[in-house]
């Protein structure tokens, strides 16, 4: 039976392939210590609130808006926060900061935000 082709590490920049998870041998810990800092969703503000108001506004809203824009229909998986709220507990929870996207186009907007990955900021939200 033919092997899956080794793919590149997720660490920006980092010439290795992956191993475990997406990561190099050398860039495991870093994902872990980073996951550590990051915090549980619940931690994050994504707890019992959020699961209602998300599924109420796919409800509501149930394509992906960028697709939509390039003349596709995809159904919307995710409620993504348009400006980044970075613990700005208002700006999280402001409807018109929100959209509907597919699980596609909320990884491509997020990569071309942050890289890829979450960056630690000094505020927490609520």
């Amino acid at each position: 039976m033919p092997t899956a082709a080794k793919k590149p590490c997720y660490k920006a920049g980092c010439p290795e392939f992956a191993t475990l998870n997406g990561y190099c041998d050398k860039h495991q810990t870093v994902k872990r210590d980073t996951d550590k800092q990051r915090g549980s969703a619940n931690e994050r503000g994504y707890g019992h609130k959020w699961r209602k108001e998300r599924l109420a506004y796919l409800e509501q809203n149930p394509l992906c808006v960028k697709c939509k824009e390039n003349g596709r229909i995809e159904a919307a998986k995710v409620v993504d926060h348009i400006i980044p709220h970075k613990g700005d507990d208002k700006l999280f929870w402001r409807r018109s900061n929100w959209q509907a996207l597919c699980v596609t186009c909320h990884n491509r907007k997020t990569a071309s935000e942050d890289g890829g990955y979450w960056m630690p900021t000094t505020t927490k939200n609520k």
